[in-house]
């Protein structure tokens, strides 16, 4: 999964690969006390879309590259900031819906996987081995 930063004015989007399993164990407890949440906790809420947990990744990944910035300097339109799904990870999803989505609504869900995948960014890293981003 990559956090994606699209700010107003620029011309290129920021990318950053998230991986909750790879985060270091001081950002992480960084994570935990912004949010308030314990960090498998911060995973999911990320992904549901979360507004306060998605502020703190970003203040993350934005701290790695400018290690002046304040947590208060970060502030983005809802519209700026996304989550996107690498193409491995939507191909597991899709592997896993077959088994979990009722019939009546699976050929609508594979439909849309299968656009999502065609649109994905590829990450030869993560070739067969994609997981999904919670941490467990």
């Amino acid at each position: 999964m990559y956090l994606v930063y699209k700010p107003e004015g620029s011309e290129e989007p920021k990318r950053w690969k998230y991986n909750p399993k790879k985060l270091m164990s001081a950002e992480r407890e960084m994570l935990e006390r912004r949010t308030g949440k314990n960090f498998a906790d911060f995973s999911k809420a990320v992904v549901q879309g979360h507004s306060q947990c998605r502020r703190a990744l970003l203040f993350m990944y934005l701290k790695r590259e400018h290690a002046g910035i304040r947590y208060e300097d970060v502030d983005f339109a809802w519209d700026e900031l996304d989550l996107e799904y690498s193409k491995g990870e939507l191909l597991e999803m899709r592997k896993q819906v077959v088994d979990t989505v009722p019939a009546d609504q699976l050929e609508a869900v594979l439909e849309k996987l299968d656009a999502e995948i065609d649109e994905a960014f590829e990450d030869p890293e993560e070739e067969g081995k994609a997981s999904l981003p919670i941490a467990d």
